[in-house]
């Protein structure tokens, strides 16, 4: 008698990222019609809401107007709700058992962080396009240099956020972990100076701002507009931010599916 021997298990390349991946998590995203809303429209009407006053237009600031420094910090906003969206939504998937389904296929955990990572950019990406043109015909001054590396900067820097959510979605309960991060992130926007600056509430205030997730983004994004303030502490602020949450992110996946 004799017996043939199993074929050996072929692991996937890029520990199974692929576009293919990305293409679903997307295609899932577009159907839910309070994430479109939450992350795509809402950034866009508070810019319109706040930003495009007739005083706002015609004052200057750095080399723009007021209405094109609110509409950097609304799209910085925009960003950080896609991000943060769409890295919580592993909290419905944790809720569903299918983290812990993943540990039975040939995916690693970095490259499902990366899938969901990757996705967050992407409808960050669309949300910071989304104010930009909006605030293009309402307004809006800024250099043309400055039109591309605020957009650039305010999707790249919410790098931190697509971290942020990825770790709260593993942290927090499924049904509401939106209507809970909602409200904090708006929280950290005032508390890191993105809707109100730094110096109006005194020097305690902006010392304490600048220890803030939402202070590195608003600033980096801001630069090339304003070419005002820390640039290096921004930097700093996010690379110790994500470098932070992600490993929350791979600790907490780690746990979530360490039985199967």
């Amino acid at each position: 008698m004799t017996t043939t021997a199993a074929p050996a298990r072929t692991l996937p390349r890029f520990g199974g990222f692929n576009p293919a991946m990305i293409g679903l998590e997307l295609r899932r995203m577009a159907r839910n019609r309070r994430t479109v809303i939450f992350t795509f429209i809402m950034p866009a009407v508070f810019f319109l809401l706040f930003g495009t006053s007739g005083d706002y237009k015609t004052e200057r600031l750095g080399d723009g107007n007021v209405t094109g420094y609110i509409l950097v910090s609304m799209a910085v906003y925009g960003a950080m709700l896609a991000t943060t969206s769409g890295g919580a939504m592993v909290s419905i998937e944790r809720a569903a058992g299918w983290s812990r389904q993943l540990r039975l296929t040939p995916l690693r955990p970095i490259a499902y962080i990366a899938v969901k990572l990757a996705l967050a950019m992407i409808i960050g990406a669309v949300s910071v396009g989304v104010v930009f043109v909006v605030g293009a015909f309402s307004g809006a001054q800024l250099p043309a240099s400055a039109w591309v590396f605020c957009g650039l900067l305010a999707w790249a820097c919410a790098l931190v956020f697509a971290a942020f959510g990825l770790f709260m979605g593993y942290l927090l309960p499924s049904e509401n972990v939106m209507q809970i991060l909602g409200p904090v992130l708006a929280v950290l926007s005032f508390a890191g100076g993105l809707f109100v600056p730094l110096d109006q509430f005194g020097s305690t205030f902006a010392a304490i701002a600048k220890f803030t997730p939402v202070y590195g983004v608003g600033e980096i994004a801001r630069y090339p507009l304003t070419h005002d303030g820390n640039l290096g502490l921004a930097v700093l602020n996010v690379v110790l931010w994500t470098a932070l949450f992600a490993a929350g992110a791979m600790w907490r996946f780690r746990r979530a599916t360490a039985r199967v």
